[in-house]
């Protein structure tokens, strides 16, 4: 049993492209491969000045309170600050990161497996110092991820990849993935994406041809692993049997800074 915890950098996630992430997806990830899930935080900012003028706001940020508790997870809140300097402009303060690296070195000595959600290069120490504890890190990001976070995990994943992670209006019939080979001349490569099954994620490859694609797209953005697109699986027409990728879409670049 590999002992879990769950640490969302939940500012950073809403304002990187994972807006809407499930955390129903979230749990049923961590779970896979006899994981036990120990702890699980989320780190949230709130507005105290907007909760107590805009209803709206209020009701919506509740909302999403109660769907992180109802899934298991603790709230950690941290308010916004305004000041103003001499000039009289205001600045907009409410950083998590303090309060998620003192949680996360504490309890990541009871546990085995960290999976931490940022795509912040500042949390590259905090990695380093869990590791040295003897747990395994893996962190899950979106847009705008350093590249320094990613190098200092264990393992990283694009939150875009884990199927159902990001909700779709298809039902899950559009798959996410990235390109793995792309041969210009030919006008055809693969694409990788993942299935999330009932114990295991597993990896898949689907070959594909740029006449299936939606959008003008060139061949350096196909090249580029670092691109998310979005397509739909039908029968090969180059192999009987097999599946190819079809309604391409290009939808996020430069997913890694």
């Amino acid at each position: 049993m590999i002992k879990t915890g769950i640490y969302v950098d939940g500012e950073n996630v809403r304002l990187c492209g994972g807006y809407g992430m499930r955390y129903d997806i979230l749990k049923k990830y961590a779970t896979l491969e006899d994981s036990v899930i120990l702890r699980a935080n989320s780190y949230v900012v709130e507005d105290l000045d907007l909760i107590e003028k805009d209803d709206e706001y209020r009701r919506k940020l509740y909302r999403y309170h109660d769907v992180l508790r109802s899934h298991g997870f603790k709230l950690i809140k941290k308010a916004v600050q305004r000041y103003t300097n001499a000039e009289g402009e205001v600045t907009v303060k409410a950083n998590v990161d303090m309060n998620l690296g003192i949680d996360a070195l504490l309890q990541c000595q009871h546990l085995d497996r960290i999976i931490l959600l940022s795509g912040d290069g500042d949390f590259c120490h905090l990695i380093s110092a869990m590791q040295n504890f003897g747990c395994r890190v893996e962190v899950i990001g979106f847009l705008n991820v350093s590249k320094r976070l990613k190098e200092s995990a264990d393992y990283y994943i694009s939150g875009f990849m884990i199927p159902g992670l990001l909700p779709s209006s298809d039902n899950g019939e559009v798959l996410r993935g990235h390109p793995v080979n792309y041969w210009p001349d030919k006008g055809y490569g693969f694409f990788r994406h993942l299935l999330l099954n009932e114990d295991k994620i597993e990896e898949r490859e689907v070959f594909f041809h740029h006449s299936h694609l939606l959008d003008d797209i060139g061949p350096e953005i196909l090249g580029r692993q670092s691109n998310i697109f979005e397509y739909r699986l039908v029968p090969s027409t180059v192999k009987e049997g097999d599946l190819m990728a079809t309604e391409i879409r290009h939808i996020h670049s430069n997913v890694t800074t």
